[in-house]
């Protein structure tokens, strides 16, 4: 009977473990996928805490975040003013790390390449055509670039890492700012279109003369080529944690919705950018608890989780992100209840 008695107990403390147990759902960009998959996996053994994250794309996590089918979001592209607004200005970015967008290609013998500004935006406006283009010739004297045909690579979902690079081009190139601007899905000139990092990278990696923009950590973990790209300072610049980190020596505004694209820093990589976590002022639509473990892992992740980005070649956040990170997530509130205030810390 005592042996029954012990059994059922134990079977009942399974039972409210479990109901205990707080899942946190969210959704959005590819872009840092590596870092928060790892982030995740670390926070749930900390902390015993799940957390649901479908990388869908930008435009994916910002639409889940409006129709609250998710807990948070996760993007590469800032919420403009005007959508802000039409949102009902209730959402915060929370920056978690930088990332460099490259640009990857699929060349015999793995060549390393120079690009200019110039030279990209007339790959992407179907201007240059031929990898043996004289103007690509010039600037890599050294390298016996072949008589073949350039096929391009973009993303066919609403993207922050499509976002990025449409910024830079449209900051580098009036004709492209003109024609086709920025966003998070355009209508591109040219090209293939992939869903995600990972399926841009597969098609690079599976087309030779291919070239396509991807996140750094995705060409790494493939053993892809990259190139280098002349900055606004005419330097060559190597996508690196370090380069990257220098892209982000700039002012920062208070709502950390910023532009690191085509940076001023002298050694600065020009295809940078910022990726936030999206999430409600007012998490009143959650339950008290699910909303307290969101702040929880928000703080977590702008602070011990920090560790985990350069690993994985991702620029953690500088002490000035870190401090517009901590103000942000200290406006977080359940009704008129800062959640902060009752953080785990």
């Amino acid at each position: 009977m005592r042996i029954l008695f012990f059994l059922l107990l134990s079977f009942l403390n399974l039972i409210y473990a479990h109901a205990d147990e707080v899942t946190l759902i969210g959704a959005g960009a590819t872009f840092p996928y590596p870092l928060y998959s790892k982030m995740f996996q670390e926070y749930y053994s900390i902390k015993k805490v799940k957390v649901n994250y479908q990388a869908i794309g930008s435009g994916g996590g910002i639409r889940q975040l409006i129709n609250k089918t998710v807990d948070f979001g996760a993007s590469d592209a800032f919420i403009s003013d005007e959508n802000l607004k039409k949102y009902g200005n209730n959402i915060l970015h929370i920056p978690i790390c930088i990332g460099a967008v490259v640009l990857s290609y699929n060349l015999h013998g793995n060549p390393a390449i120079k690009l200019t500004p110039e030279i990209i935006s007339n790959i992407f406006l179907g201007k240059i055509k031929k990898w043996n283009n004289p103007a690509i010739a010039t600037i890599n004297p050294d390298i016996k670039l072949p008589d073949q045909q350039i096929v391009v690579i973009h993303r066919s979902d609403g993207s922050g890492t499509t976002f990025i690079f449409t910024d830079y081009l449209s900051k580098v190139s009036e004709e492209w700012a003109k024609k086709f601007g920025k966003g998070k899905s355009i209508n591109w000139p040219i090209g293939l279109g992939a869903k995600g990092n990972p399926g841009v990278a597969g098609l690079i990696k599976q087309i030779p003369g291919s070239i396509g923009y991807i996140e750094l950590v995705y060409a790494l973990h493939n053993n892809m080529s990259y190139a280098q790209v002349k900055n606004k300072n005419e330097n060559y610049i190597t996508p690196s944690i370090q380069s990257v980190s220098y892209a982000a020596n700039i002012e920062l505004p208070e709502d950390s919705r910023v532009s690191l694209t085509n940076t001023d820093a002298e050694q600065g990589y020009p295809i940078s950018g910022f990726t936030w976590i999206l999430t409600y002022n007012d998490l009143s639509n959650l339950n008290r608890n699910k909303a307290q473990e969101l702040v929880n892992l928000f703080w977590w992740m702008t602070h011990e989780g920090q560790k985990l980005a350069a690993p994985l070649e991702y620029a953690p956040l500088s002490p000035k992100a870190q401090s517009i990170a901590e103000q942000i997530i200290k406006k977080i509130k359940y009704n008129n209840e800062i959640l902060w205030n009752t953080i785990s810390k």
